[in-house]
């Protein structure tokens, strides 16, 4: 839903160093990266992926009524092109002067971390709706324009820049005052945040995560820390995780901006976490501001790293203006997080938890959190690994339940184009190296839904399943196709095929 039309003239002068091929004057009534979403009047912007380059589905958009090309060569279609080195990049701006520049007229808070960037968000949510604020949120489960909700099927926690200024114009309409994003390392470097004004950035932690992209954990961190300059020019506010050092280093990145940063392991800083009561039905403590100002808050989500989550949400939220006393009345209220620590329950002897955990560290949390849980019982982790994303992980993933769970089976999580087994033998590889024996400490399964039905098989009463690295998305790719899947309701399947069902 764009406010008006522009110009090509209009919107390539808003992308900069570009050129424009044909007649400037020509308007626009749309903007499209997927040839498949071309309407006429549109400008079809070509961006050039991994897999595929949208230059070649130039000729199905001009079919579909294109007037105007977004394109990184010349590609003497007769209709005016704007030519740029990176159509990408180039799009973010086009897209954000097409729209208006929505994040002008409403507040927007960034979100980033290797781990805990949904639950952070929702928490953020939770506080600002309680003190009635009108937000709107943009993140891995679901797009809120107000409180209209989408669940999103692209996979990309951040969208294109074309999706995420349309989002934020029709959150601008619908009166929202603060939009919530969650800001991943590929977002922030493939520019789908550009041309954005951040008010509030915040880090969770930085550990290791998508090096098949960025190449070192350097680089990573460097992506990363494009919020925190967009939040320097901004002068606002930079919510930093000092008990994390990757965290910790963003705040180097924010000189202008007003740092407010916290810690739940008793370190200098404006929020800190005291008096720390973790259990199976939550989390206690005492959130403690830097002027003095003490509170008890009830969380109800389990674990240390939520409690961590908490604080940064209560520093996004001081940092909007919403007051202490409703900042922990929102907390006590978080609604419960899709995907994130979600029991299964059919009436089972043992526990069954679906959690989104996909990284070596957030493994790491929810299996050690687990245990604390399962007192007299084996711990059993099912889990995979990603095609085509940061292989040095995977090993590393195989170590950790080697070490902390007494039972692994290693499956397939999305192999996209990848040969699955030689996914898992990599987390084998890790495992093994940990001291792990086939047979008698790990099993591989190839199929998902088989290594599911031999976790439920072999659990025993008192045990803990674990079903770690999908959480709340809707299918497996294999290839490029997207095989429809819902983690929770296979698992209710298999709990039901071996007799366990409430009725």
């Amino acid at each position: 839903m764009a406010p008006r039309a522009a110009s090509i003239g209009e919107l390539a002068a808003a992308a900069g160093a570009v050129r424009v091929v044909g007649d400037p004057s020509t308007r626009v009534t749309g903007v499209a990266y997927d040839s498949r979403l071309v309407q006429p009047g549109y400008l079809f912007a070509a961006l050039a992926g991994a897999d595929v380059d949208g230059h070649a589905f130039v000729p199905d958009a001009i079919r579909r009524g294109a007037v105007a090309l977004l394109v990184e060569r010349d590609l003497s279609t007769g209709l005016p092109e704007v030519i740029a080195a990176d159509s990408r990049a180039a799009l973010a701006p086009v897209a954000a002067a097409f729209y208006g520049h929505p994040s002008r007229e409403l507040r927007v808070i960034g979100i980033t971390g290797t781990d805990g960037k949904t639950t952070t968000s929702y928490l953020v949510d939770g506080i600002l709706r309680t003190a009635s604020i009108v937000t709107g949120m943009i993140g891995t489960v679901a797009v809120r324009i107000a409180d209209r909700i989408a669940t999103h099927e692209t996979r990309q926690t951040t969208p294109e820049s074309a999706d995420v200024q349309r989002y934020l114009r029709e959150m601008a309409a619908a009166g929202v005052e603060w939009a919530v994003i969650e800001a991943t390392s590929h977002g922030l470097a493939m520019h789908r945040l550009d041309a954005l004004r951040f008010e509030i950035g915040a880090v969770t932690n930085i550990t290791h995560e998508h090096l098949e992209y960025h190449g070192t954990v350097a680089a990573y961190r460097r992506a990363k820390a494009i919020l925190f300059e967009r939040v320097a020019v901004a002068r606002g506010s930079a919510v930093v995780n000092v008990d994390d050092p990757g965290a910790a280093e963003m705040a180097t990145y924010a000189d202008g901006a007003t740092v407010v940063r916290y810690s739940a392991e008793g370190r200098p800083a404006e929020l800190r976490a005291e008096r720390v009561n973790l259990d199976a039905s939550g989390s206690r403590f005492d959130l403690r501001l830097a002027g003095g100002e003490v509170a008890p808050v009830a969380l109800p989500l389990i674990g240390g790293f939520n409690v961590a989550n908490a604080l940064c949400a209560a520093g996004v939220a001081l940092a909007a203006g919403v007051g202490f006393e409703s900042v922990v009345r929102g907390l006590e209220a978080t609604p419960a997080v899709p995907g994130r620590m979600a029991r299964v329950d059919a009436g089972q002897p043992f526990a069954v938890v679906v959690d989104y955990a996909h990284t070596p560290e957030s493994l790491t949390k929810v299996l050690a959190l687990l245990r604390r849980l399962t007192p007299g019982g084996r711990l059993i982790a099912v889990f995979g690994s990603a095609g085509e994303r940061d292989t040095e992980k995977r090993p590393l993933q195989g170590a950790v339940s080697a070490r902390l769970a007494d039972f692994s089976v290693f499956t397939t999580e999305d192999p996209r184009f990848e040969d699955p087994t030689e996914i898992i033998e990599q987390i084998v590889s890790g495992a093994e190296a940990a001291g792990a024996r086939r047979g008698t400490d790990y099993v591989c399964i190839t199929d998902r839904r088989e290594a599911i039905n031999h976790a439920v098989a072999t659990a025993r009463p008192g045990d803990c399943v674990l079903l770690a690295g999908k959480g709340h998305e809707r299918s497996i790719i294999w290839g490029r196709e997207k095989r429809p899947w819902d983690e929770a309701a296979v698992a209710r399947e298999a709990l039901a095929a071996f007799g366990h069902q409430l009725r």
